[in-house]
């Protein structure tokens, strides 16, 4: 991507009879190209594997139970092995820092580049596919799957939890025990704020994606730049200047757990990560469609 001739899509009155540019590349069909993927097999079956190995995890460790209480993971760890729930808060709470930012990063950051690495993406737009719609349907298959991983997660979590714990009141260190109905519900409004929190992953990552031929440097740049504002973000002396970090709220979630509720934070939150991810996904959109396509 990048030199000279750029492959367009077919002109007007040069398309061929019947040529619809809404029927290119639908989602269903590129939905099952990205499945058949072994990086998307392999994210999706850790987020799988991930909750049974921290049950293994917690087996191994019930012989040191009196230590661990003397220590804050130890108390987080006691409140884990309570019941299936707080089994799924906790693997959420260990997982949503990094692992799923790299999970994220990885579904929206490689689908543009990986084209472009592989010397297809030309082909696509030779079909033609129109390049707003390529972007689209990308872009929706990417946020998909990258959904689809934080199911799992916490699917896998609170099935294998239930099954080993038992299903128990939800339980934190902010907040009263909160009956099982409820808890499942501040625990499905928790993945809903982070799925909101991720989109700023997700444009970054896509951003990336349309701007180079290297999908490493497109999943790896976007972890980069999130690791770099929640660094930034533990710098007091920045002050207000650390609300405008797009990683400034991305633990507000706790305040679900809280009794009542805390929700100014994670209306600030939402509304941050929205706005990041928007013009995140403007700029790939308005780069992408005025580039070259040599790859």
């Amino acid at each position: 991507m990048g030199q000279s001739s750029s492959v367009r899509t077919a002109g007007r009155g040069g398309a061929a009879p019947g040529y619809r540019p809404s029927a290119t590349l639908p989602f269903r069909a590129e939905f099952g190209r990205q499945a058949a993927r072994r990086r998307t097999q392999l994210a999706l079956g850790f987020m799988v594997l991930l909750p049974l190995i921290i049950l293994i995890a917690f087996q191994f460790n019930s012989g040191n139970a009196d230590r661990n209480r003397n220590n804050e993971f130890g108390s987080l760890v006691d409140l884990a092995v309570s019941g299936g729930l707080n089994f799924t808060l906790f693997s959420i709470f260990v997982s949503s820092s990094f692992l799923l930012v790299v999970v994220v990063a990885l579904f929206c950051g490689d689908t543009v580049a990986s084209e472009a690495s592989w010397g297809s993406l030309r082909y696509l737009l030779a079909i033609p596919v129109p390049r707003a719609r390529l972007l689209t349907v990308k872009l929706l298959v990417a946020l998909a799957y990258s959904g689809l991983a934080l199911l799992l997660l916490a699917g896998t979590a609170l099935l294998a939890g239930t099954l080993r714990y038992g299903w128990s009141p939800l339980r934190s260190q902010v907040s009263a025990e909160l009956p099982p109905a409820e808890g499942l519900l501040r625990l499905l409004a928790v993945l809903g704020y982070l799925a909101i929190i991720l989109l700023v992953v997700a444009g970054l990552a896509f951003l990336l994606s349309v701007t180079t031929d290297a999908a490493l440097g497109a999943v790896g740049g976007a972890v980069l730049l999130w690791i770099l504002s929640s660094i930034l973000d533990q710098i007091t002396a920045l002050g207000g200047l650390r609300a405008f970090l797009p990683t400034h709220y991305s633990s507000a979630w706790l305040g679900l757990l809280s009794t009542p509720v805390q929700t100014d934070d994670l209306v600030r939150g939402a509304i941050s990560a929205i706005v990041y991810a928007t013009g995140f996904w403007a700029l790939a959109f308005w780069r992408f469609t005025r580039k070259d396509v040599t790859s």
